[in-house]
């Protein structure tokens, strides 16, 4: 006799046979019961739980000829030929294979034919792998089918379904079923079929199975085919391994179940789960598909370590299992991992070090760049020639007057000029005094202005702010407010603008809050450079007597000489 799976002798075959699931059969057998049945239903949930399962018992149900309180009777024949498979009444579709538009075309022209049930069920499994033309060509006939027609589609990733197939359906979520519920069903299937199993194999096909009933039937077959059962102690040690901070015990776990057999991809996903369960754990919420053993590993492994250790292990292990897809050896990924959860030192921890080191160094540098700033401002180079202590104080009224005949001198004057009163004295710049350094440190004067203006200031800034700026210059400074002058009110308004990034550069370089303000001067020129020093005349050149001198020879220099000094003996004929 052929031997029948688990999983398949004990399917259920009415709604109360079903395990778990309590608010789906509800549903379902109260909309039996009623003649209330939607058109659609959407049945999402983890492998195992009974999705295909209760499409069939729904499928038997609507035709069923006895049927009791919303239940099949299981023994006309309609319920047998459901059961066997041969039954016109039920049409399952495997849209992971079938998932293109011809195949959803070719199964749409035979939805009004008839059958010999009161009910035609198309049962499509996977659905979220149909392409988007095949949901398309759903769409229509899904929202308003014939009324002898009923679709059930079966999903594990409802997220990947279309929301106007979603829109379009009644969805039915299914869970994990708990430990609880896993162990009564196997001591059930185990004592119903005589299965030679102790209870050391039923713990480890409900530990193996994670919530999943055909999971948990399937390792319980294989518990029965081995006859013996060997936990997997992989987990538990690498979680000894992170929670001691042994990395040669860790990476010597991980080569012998390597060597075992087992791939590095499936023993990273095996140890994810677990950290995630101790995450919850440690987070007061415990998951329901553990046993009492396991509960009791994760609780040892939760007291000997903090939440940050389990969430950056949790982060690098998630991480590596993506990097691992790619990986040409994913076992190398796996021990790096394994390094990384295991240092002493967490790589956080290491970049967080790295971090503040860096903030030091940059302000280290910008220390350092404002220091040689000062000097170079406070030493500035003797392009200026210097006046002697015989100088007599200029005037302001003597200034303008020099500039209505000399434009060039009286701006450079004005260069000179140290503040804006009715006396100003210039200034010895071969030789700084110490306020001169004090007034980059506090307030600047309209000198350091204009002297740090073109060469450092303004580079410093947008193309856009030098472009605007360039025409004009510092007039004058007074309560913390630089008067910034500009050739005409139609540049002024554009420069207004742009006023904010200026006064944060020269805040940032002077390291004062000073404020600026636009006017219009009819002396600002487009050269944001300093004006040349005005050279005086030297004493010779004053004193020269033009009656005592000569006409120089007018062939002296030139071509015709050098040609008579070429080819001596030579003639000029004629000089025109």
């Amino acid at each position: 006799m052929e031997y029948i799976s688990l999983y398949r002798r004990y399917r259920p075959r009415r709604f109360n046979e079903i395990t778990g699931q309590s608010h789906v059969v509800a549903a379902l057998s109260n909309a039996v019961r009623d003649d209330r049945v939607f058109h659609a239903y959407l049945l999402s949930g983890p492998r195992g739980t009974g999705k295909t399962t209760i499409a069939r018992i729904l499928a038997k149900a609507l035709n069923c000829e006895a049927l009791v309180d919303g239940e099949p009777c299981c023994e006309c024949n309609s319920c047998c030929s459901i059961e066997g498979g041969n039954s016109f009444d039920l049409h399952e579709l495997d849209a992971a294979s079938n998932n293109k538009v011809d195949d959803i075309r070719e199964l749409l022209a035979k939805v009004s034919l008839g059958t010999p049930g009161k009910t035609k069920v198309y049962l499509l499994d996977e659905v979220h792998m149909l392409t988007s033309g095949a949901e398309n060509a759903l769409l229509k006939t899904l929202e308003e089918p014939p009324d002898h027609v009923i679709f059930v589609m079966a999903t594990t990733e409802p997220h990947k379904v279309v929301e106007t197939i979603r829109s379009r359906t009644q969805h039915l979520e299914f869970d994990l079923l708990s430990t609880d519920q896993l162990e009564s069903l196997l001591e059930k299937i185990v004592i119903d079929a005589d299965l030679d199993v102790d209870s050391d194999g039923l713990r480890y096909a409900v530990r193996s199975a994670r919530g999943s009933a055909r999971d948990a039937l399937s390792i319980l077959d294989r518990v029965v085919a081995a006859g013996v059962v060997r936990d997997d102690t992989t987990v538990p040690e690498l979680l000894d391994a992170i929670a001691e901070k042994d990395i040669s015990k860790a990476l010597s776990v991980l080569s012998t179940t390597i060597e075992q057999g087992r791939e590095p991809r499936v023993v990273g996903e095996a140890f994810l789960s677990a950290l995630r369960e101790a995450f919850l754990i440690a987070m007061g919420v415990p998951s329901s598909q553990l046993i009492d053993a396991d509960q009791e590993m994760l609780n040892n492994f939760v007291d000997r370590v903090t939440p940050a250790i389990i969430t950056r292990s949790l982060e690098t292990l998630g991480s590596t299992l993506v990097e691992m897809r790619r990986s040409p050896d994913p076992r190398i990924d796996l021990e790096v991992a394994l390094v990384r959860m295991t240092t002493k030192t967490s790589s956080k921890e290491v970049f967080e070090v790295l971090e503040s080191l860096v903030q030091r160094v940059e302000k280290l540098e910008q220390s350092s760049l404002k220091i040689q700033s000062e000097v170079s401002v406070s030493n500035p180079p003797p392009s200026l020639p210097s006046r002697s202590s015989k100088d007599v104080p200029i005037s302001k009224s003597e200034v303008q007057d020099t500039s209505q005949d000399d434009e060039a001198s009286a701006m450079s004057s004005t260069a000179l000029s140290s503040s804006p009163s009715d006396e100003i004295k210039t200034a010895d710049l071969d030789s700084p005094s110490i306020s001169q350094e004090n007034s980059f440190r506090n307030s600047p004067s309209q000198d350091d202005l204009t002297l740090v203006w073109g060469d450092d200031l303004l580079p410093s800034m947008s193309k856009k702010v030098r472009a605007r700026f360039a025409a004009g210059r510092f007039i004058d400074v007074k309560d913390g407010v630089a008067i910034f002058g500009l050739p005409n009110e139609p540049h002024l308004r554009r420069c207004q603008e742009l006023i904010t990034e200026v006064e944060a550069v020269i805040s940032e370089k002077f390291d004062s809050v000073l404020s600026i303000k636009l006017v219009v001067d009819d002396h600002t020129t487009t050269q944001t450079a300093p004006p040349k020093p005005v050279i005086p005349k030297s004493p010779e050149d004053e004193l020269l007597d033009t009656q005592n001198l000569t006409n120089a020879d007018k062939n002296a220099g030139s071509v015709v000489e050098k040609l008579t000094e070429a080819f001596p003996g030579a003639q000029l004929v004629d000089s025109e």
